[in-house]
């Protein structure tokens, strides 16, 4: 008969999260991970497998938590606030906490997407789940009157694209002034007198 598990999986995943959130795949240990959770190797082997498959859960996990947060987000405001309120997030996050983790999507977009299929199509995925919520609450705030008239869905896209970028940009360590002035530049987008 086999033994209870004695440690909490989902802290454990937590906790290997943030050593791969912080250090990407590659350069994350067994050793590290060992530390992170406090599980022995035959334990973590156990409860997860292999090194990558307590990625790909720790990565799942991350994904999950943050569309939900970012849906809770866009929906708990007038449209056009909950967007500007979406993206200003991103460099508030950076003053508050460690900017060297950024988004984990975005860290593996270019880290394992180039080469592994698996984690591509996840990272595609996400691009396509934020393009989807914020074609929704555009189309809110034009029903509302809070954004221009343009298509949803480009101006989704176009913000989509921009995610990434102002991504990279908090993690290069680019002054708050520069990123404010980007936001603003971006958020003239949705004006509707463009």
């Amino acid at each position: 008969m086999a033994r209870p598990q004695a440690f909490n999986t989902t802290e454990a995943l937590h906790q290997a999260m943030n050593v791969f959130w912080h250090k990407g795949f590659e350069a994350t240990s067994m050793a590290d991970l060992l530390a992170a959770t406090g599980l022995s190797k035959s334990s973590l082997y156990g409860a997860f497998g292999g090194k990558r498959e307590l990625f790909v859960a720790a990565f799942d996990a991350y994904r999950e938590a943050r569309m939900r947060e970012m849906r809770g987000m866009l929906d708990a405001a007038p449209a056009r606030e909950a967007i500007e309120r979406f993206f200003r997030k991103i460099v508030f996050d950076a003053g508050d906490g460690d900017p060297s983790r950024g988004c984990m999507s975005i860290n593996q977009a270019v880290e394992m997407a180039p080469r592994d299929p698996e984690i591509r199509g996840r990272v595609l995925q996400d691009f396509a789940m934020i393009e989807e919520a914020l074609t929704q609450v555009i189309e809110r705030g034009q029903a509302e009157g809070s954004v221009g008239d343009a298509d949803a869905r480009h101006l989704a896209r176009l913000l989509v694209l921009a995610f990434p970028g102002l991504q990279i940009m908090v993690r290069a360590g680019s002054d708050r002034d520069r990123l404010e002035a980007s936001l603003e530049a971006l958020f003239s987008m949705l004006d509707r007198d463009r």
